[in-house]
């Protein structure tokens, strides 16, 4: 699925807190969540997670996981998102040397989880 981040979507992640919650399920079912706030839209409908220190979250992704990013808005009456797709880790090409360019210099940036968005959600709404 190929398709771009409604509208919506993509101004709710403009208008986040700045941490996500990146969650990763192990071979034997067990999921993973971590916060991270080095973060970006990429593509029109791929998330890239800077791999600054992962540890399980890579195990998980090298074993084949989905994933999803849940975030909130920063509106007085905040609204919360889950994307939710495949994974694929990079540690060349564009989505790579896009991360590099935004993640801070100080942390590592090993290389780039980008969760391609195949269901998002906005609370129990399908929005696609």
């Amino acid at each position: 699925m190929n398709k771009k981040l409604p509208e919506i979507v993509k101004s709710a992640w403009e208008n986040k807190k700045a941490e996500v919650v990146f969650t990763t399920v192990s071979e034997d079912s067990i999921s993973n969540s971590i916060y991270a706030t080095c973060t970006s839209l990429f593509d029109g409908n791929k998330i890239i997670v800077a791999n600054n220190f992962f540890d399980k979250t890579m195990k998980n992704i090298l074993s084949g996981s989905k994933g999803s990013i849940l975030f909130i808005t920063k509106d007085e009456k905040p609204k919360a998102y889950q994307i939710k797709g495949s994974i694929e880790y990079m540690t060349e090409g564009e989505a790579f040397e896009n991360m590099k360019e935004w993640n801070p210099k100080q942390l590592p940036g090993h290389g780039a989880a980008v969760i391609t968005a195949e269901e998002i959600y906005s609370g129990a709404e399908k929005l696609q």
